[in-house]
């Protein structure tokens, strides 16, 4: 069993508060953890603040984009200059002079963000991988080797899919989320803490779940007009109780026209879309609730 002893003073006086509520032991395993967490959205920024914050071992970050002006509203490493700016080259020699078109300078996010990352938490080592390959079907499998845990944020329904599927396999806990205006998704499987196994159904196999089988009062009490409803579906988990909420329709839609819907105009489509969900999940249309136009544009 670790004691407090094991701990610098410096890491005694910064976590103190929080020994005293999870203990030691809890400690001493967070600061040995390393976890991966990729793409730098709204979703990961919290993230990453509240575990840096409560002293992990190490952080590795993937993305691949450059700081835009929407991450402004979402994500409080970035700041205005770390937009892409216009700038303009001249160049002169020997009484000559010419002037070079003016190019967008980049800034990529993982690049901006990594000093103030490291600001909130000196003890944790912060790395970064500034693309997205390191997760594709070739590496995901090598770039979780020496992980203990994974995060993947606003990512498509396949790639969660296949990637979900390689932690499954290499016994990784695997945790998967994103936002999309006011609604949210998110995945956990966690395959054991310090003293519990417990199994978990695949992200596939989850996302899946037909609800035939429930009476109506059952599928009342879960209430999957929340979820349907509102562009997404549900699944149960291992122990028949629900288990997390996946917007299937704007995965479909993003699946369908390469990019999330944007404007009012196209509410009708994902209304549509989440018709043939909660048809193809077989729930009974007899508990939903209609869910206003409004409030879906």
């Amino acid at each position: 069993m670790s004691s407090a002893a094991e701990f610098t003073e410096e890491e005694q006086g910064r976590y103190d508060r929080q020994i005293r509520l999870w203990g030691v032991e809890a400690q001493h395993r967070m600061r040995n953890a390393t976890i991966l967490v990729v793409r730098m959205k709204g979703t990961a920024t919290e993230t990453i603040k509240n575990i840096v914050l409560a002293g992990i071992g190490t952080l590795i970050v993937v993305d691949g984009d450059d700081v835009t002006e929407e991450d402004l509203g979402a994500g409080f490493f970035f700041r205005d200059e770390d937009v892409g700016k216009k700038a303009s080259v001249q160049w002169s020699r020997a009484g000559y002079s010419v002037a070079i078109n003016r190019f967008y300078v980049n800034f990529q996010r993982v690049d901006v963000a990594k000093a103030r990352i490291e600001s909130l938490n000196p003890l944790v080592t912060v790395k970064t991988i500034p693309t997205y390959s390191a997760v594709d079907s070739q590496s995901f499998e090598t770039t979780i080797r020496d992980v203990d845990l994974v995060c993947i944020t606003d990512w498509d329904k396949d790639g969660l899919i296949r990637m979900n599927e390689v932690c499954r396999r290499s016994g990784k806990p695997f945790y998967a989320g994103g936002t999309y205006g006011l609604l949210g998704s998110g995945s956990k499987e966690s395959q054991k803490d310090a003293k519990v196994t417990t199994s978990y159904t695949s992200l596939e196999n989850s996302l899946r779940h037909r609800w035939s089988s429930l009476t109506r009062r059952q599928t009342k009490e879960l209430n999957p007009s929340a979820v349907f409803t509102i562009l997404g579906t549900s699944f149960l988990g291992p122990s028949k109780y629900l288990a997390n909420v996946y917007m299937l329709a704007l995965w479909k839609y993003e699946s369908t026209h390469g990019t999330l819907p944007n404007d009012a105009t196209q509410a009708a489509e994902l209304q549509s879309i989440a018709d043939a969900l909660v048809a193809e999940a077989e729930v009974n249309k007899q508990v939903l609730v209609k869910v206003p136009k409004e409030l879906i544009e």
